[in-house]
């Protein structure tokens, strides 16, 4: 990977406009990467649960579950990018499924380059300084949202309105799509303990 690939990201932070529209059209955007950031993100989010000061965090250490974080930011994040990509081939979007995959990746840079920093300085803070420590996440949270939006809307064409509209349908998308892995699963468990029992009523009867 070339090093322009992987100083792009960080052009993306003040320019997201320009960068996305270079990530559709000039392929200047790598999924590896962007699931790369997505990696550090999950990895410093965890750090934070674990480490962050007792001032800010009242998670009990022993009760954080790095990998489970992991499959959880991971699931989260697929999920959206599978319902984004589906409702917006039905409205004619233009973006790929990469180029959704690398938009929501790299959005998530800033939250990567806060969530170290501010577990550092939760360890410093006082009590009535906490709010410090709330400012930077919020900034990055805002930050990330705001890329998101416009990475979307650039990669896929749309306007303000509809971008809106697609937003809405897509995360009634991620509901549907939580309800049919759901009816799945439990419908093999349920194909599963039926021929259990059966197994286990022809071992009785032999």
């Amino acid at each position: 990977m070339s090093k322009e690939k992987l100083l792009y990201p960080f052009y993306i932070l003040t320019h997201p406009m320009d960068g996305f529209y270079e990530v559709r059209h000039r392929e200047k955007g790598s999924v590896p990467l962007s699931l790369l950031i997505l990696l550090l993100f999950s990895i410093s989010f965890s750090i934070n649960k674990r480490y962050a000061g007792f001032v800010v965090n009242d998670i009990n250490p022993l009760s954080v579950n790095s990998f489970q974080d992991f499959k959880g930011i991971f699931a989260l994040f697929f999920l959206f990018c599978v319902a984004n990509w589906s409702i917006t081939c039905l409205v004619e979007g233009e973006g790929r499924l990469k180029d959704i995959v690398t938009v929501v990746g790299y959005a998530t840079l800033p939250l990567v380059l806060a969530y170290i920093p501010a577990t550092l300085f939760s360890q410093i803070i006082a009590e009535n300084e906490e709010a410090f420590y709330y400012l930077v996440l919020g900034i990055a949270i805002a930050w990330f949202l705001l890329l998101i939006f416009i990475g979307i809307m650039t990669v896929h064409n749309f306007t303000f309105g509809k971008m809106i509209g697609t937003l809405i349908c897509t995360f009634i998308a991620m509901l549907i799509i939580i309800f049919i892995i759901l009816l799945i699963m439990t419908l093999i468990q349920q194909v599963y303990t039926f021929f259990e029992s059966i197994y286990t009523e022809l071992l009785f009867r032999v």
